[in-house]
């Protein structure tokens, strides 16, 4: 071993963590890390892990949809792929394009006064290149340029709306607004104004392909101006599209979007964003639908199906209760944005198995070929820290759940039709004393678990030089007391960052989802009722697993789960069976009563479901099969209660608190996940990657800061 290598040992298995490694394991260091994971249970990925069950089914933490934007995501997921280099004849899913498949079609449900649910669905369109192309096209976004997208939109909407109608004469004093001078266009302003231009729906559209073209340089000296301009957009509009917007359904929701767009803009120019040093972060302090109200949207709009659909998908309750909607409106701002102006490709990308299977098994495949040790059945007890000038991590403690009867490197993959995956379950053919460790029941995924008495604690010097912690954080208490307890900064960010539990359901079913009653097509879905607000049509998952029969649709569906109280101690083992059963009763509810609203063919003339419908992957074995609602005994279900499987929140006020991986108060520790201040302060697998990266800088230099698409921190 050459002697300048440095010790690094990863604590967690998520996406920050094994974006981290994937960066300081690459060429350009010549192998000086020698990097090992250390990874609680059998298998990787954190909330995005996934296991293959009966029948080789797909079993997920939860919903997972990529998005056109996770820029950095996808650059490591193709560089992974490439170096991965599956021979096609051998495995179906060996290229980047075979793991995620574009798909453009998106839904919001909104309930009408009679309690109908409609959805409102929209099939976006497809943009120019591909996620994670060369970074010589990945342009840097401003909140200026933000603007302009946002005022092209509402162009676009405006020219919709009013399709088909006669627009009037256009302005006879107003010349193309595409050809003028920033300074003509400015004072073309106030002649919109004084003349009564915007009096008339192609005055309207006039004007808004005007503040096109004005707000490319939003100096503050322009935003004076242009905030009385765009005040007098959107009180003409509501007034002069008020009958046309009340006629249907498709105009009302067009106007939504416009008024909560106008609002935007709004109130980016009287908060200064364009020209803040700041920027978005100014207004983390209000929660977003407070800020728009604020700044002029109406209460339906914010109240819309669209904009619940927004909270839905972010888990954004606070505690998970459905009456306390929050979320950070800085932060929800750049996400709206970044999410429907920079995506390439499709809207949404869909994973053509489990996330294990596509993003997890690929990488671990990669990292052990590059030499990476893998530690698997090691939960951390505790972080010790030596206190003296030059604080620093002396001690990583570990309870050791499982070993091999060898002392070998534990296995984690089967193989499923010629496809690399992670089970649902341990191998246990390769552990010792697996016999005895089944009928003790023992999960090793469970944090609320008593520990094994197998201690193995590493030293600083001798075991590692430096430690990346990605775990959740919400189980830094538990395992950072010393820094909890000594550290002002950590114990506000822990007491402030704060999480939510989550509830998810899958249901394999034997008819499809037309006969069912739903007549959309495949679609992702949020605004929908509690206790399960979001579903995405997941049939294109049948060809991947192992059934007889193969299932004719499959359904997830997810939500936030309400916390029952504090996080209890470690030691109290009935939590997740307790929490885990809440989630089967709700779900057991949810189709026994809501989801005649999406497929009305799935209920008896009594509204109840039809429990037949649930495809059993044990049919055919004599004495198994059941009926009613406990077939759904059959199907999966999960509580996400573990400290590091919750989900982080970003709420108003306590984006500040985030600590970032690139912080130096400790001489050998950095910190990955998307809890951490990474630049997009949200819970998704971009901002995890971002955090990744920046652990890896933190330790190496590499990547440089500017090769991190969006993060645009001082």
């Amino acid at each position: 071993m050459a002697p300048d290598r440095i010790k690094v040992a990863v604590v967690g298995g998520g996406c920050a963590a094994l974006t981290a490694v994937f960066e300081l394991t690459r060429p350009v260091h010549q192998g000086r890390y020698e990097v090992t994971v250390y990874q609680q249970g059998w298998r990787l990925g954190g909330k995005g892990a996934s296991g293959r069950g009966p029948s080789g089914r797909i079993e997920e933490h939860g919903l997972h949809l990529w998005m056109g934007w996770y820029e950095n995501a996808f650059r490591l997921m193709r560089q992974c792929y490439e170096e991965l280099d599956r021979d096609p004849a051998l495995c179906r899913i060996a290229t980047w394009r075979d793991a995620f498949k574009p798909d453009s079609f998106t839904g919001a449900m909104e309930q009408t006064l009679n309690g109908e649910w409609r959805c409102w669905r929209a099939a976006l369109p497809i943009a120019p290149g591909l996620p994670g192309d060369s970074q010589l096209d990945s342009p840097h976004w401003t909140v200026g340029d933000y603007m302009i997208r946002a005022a092209a939109l509402l162009r676009t909407l405006l020219e919709t709306i009013t399709t088909g109608l006669d627009t009037g004469d256009q302005p006879a004093s107003v010349a193309d607004a595409r050809t003028q001078p920033d300074r003509a266009s400015i004072d073309s302003i106030a002649a919109f104004i004084r003349l009564g231009q915007l009096g008339t729906l192609a005055g309207l559209i006039q004007a808004v392909e005007l503040l096109g073209t004005v707000i490319r340089e939003v100096s503050p000296e322009a935003g004076r101006l242009l905030l009385p301009f765009v005040e007098a957009i959107s009180t003409n509009a509501r007034v002069q599209l008020r009958e046309i917007v009340s006629a249907n359904d498709e105009s009302r929701r067009l106007w939504t979007i416009m008024d909560l767009t106008l609002a935007t803009m709004r109130g980016i120019l009287r908060h200064n964003l364009a020209t803040h040093p700041r920027g978005f972060e100014v207004i983390d302090d209000y929660d977003c639908r407070e800020w728009l109200l604020l700044n002029g949207a109406s209460q339906q709009s914010v109240d819309s199906g669209y904009l619940r659909a927004l909270y839905d998908l972010g888990f954004a309750y606070e505690d998970g209760d459905p009456a306390r909607p929050r979320l950070a409106a800085g932060q929800a701002l750049r996400s709206m944005l970044r999410a429907f102006f920079t995506y390439r490709g499709a809207f949404f990308w869909k994973m053509q198995s489990g996330m294990g299977d596509i993003v997890f098994a690929p990488l671990y495949e990669v990292l052990h070929r590059r030499g990476v040790r893998f530690e698997f059945f090691h939960r951390l007890e505790n972080v010790g820290v030596d206190w003296g000038e030059d604080r620093h991590v002396k001690t990583l403690e570990f309870d050791v759940q499982a070993r091999t009867p060898t002392g070998a490197p534990y296995r984690p993959l089967i193989d499923v039709r010629g496809l690399p995956c992670w089970p649902s379950q341990p191998l246990w053919d390769q552990l010792e004393h697996s016999q005895q460790l089944r009928q003790e029941g023992r999960d090793f995924e469970k944090f609320f678990e008593p520990p094994c008495g197998d201690r193995r604690v590493l030293q600083v010097g001798t075991d590692f030089d430096f430690v990346i912690l990605g775990i959740g954080i919400g189980a830094v208490p538990h395992v950072c007391r010393e820094i909890v307890e000594r550290d002002p900064r950590w114990r506000s960010m822990v007491d402030h960052v704060k999480t939510v539990a989550t509830q998810a359901f899958q249901v394999w079913l034997k008819a499809d989802t037309r006969e069912l009653g739903w007549e959309d097509g495949a679609i992702n879905v949020s605004g929908f009722v509690e206790p399960f607000d979001t579903w995405a049509d997941m049939t294109h998952l049948a060809a991947e697993e192992n059934w007889q029969e193969s299932p004719r649709a499959i359904a997830y569906f997810c939500n936030a789960l309400p916390d029952l109280e504090a996080i209890p101690d470690r030691q109290r083992v009935d939590w997740t069976v307790t929490n885990r059963e809440r989630v089967r009763r709700n779900a057991i509810s949810f189709l026994d009563g809501d989801i005649a609203h999406l497929w009305p063919n799935a209920c008896g003339p009594k509204g109840t479901f039809k429990w037949e419908l649930l495809a059993d992957p044990r049919s055919g074995k004599k004495n198994i099969n059941l009926t009613g609602e406990r077939r759904f005994d059959t199907q999966f279900w999960v509580a996400n209660v573990n400290p590091s499987d919750r989900y982080t929140l970003s709420l108003p006020g306590s984006l500040i608190y985030r600590i970032s991986p690139l912080d130096r108060t400790y001489d050998n520790l950095t910190i990955a996940g998307d809890w951490t201040d990474c630049g997009f302060n949200a819970g998704c697998v971009e901002s995890a990657v971002m955090s990744g990266m920046l652990a890896a800088h933190a330790i190496s230099r590499v990547p440089r800061l500017n090769e991190i698409i969006g993060y645009d921190h001082p």
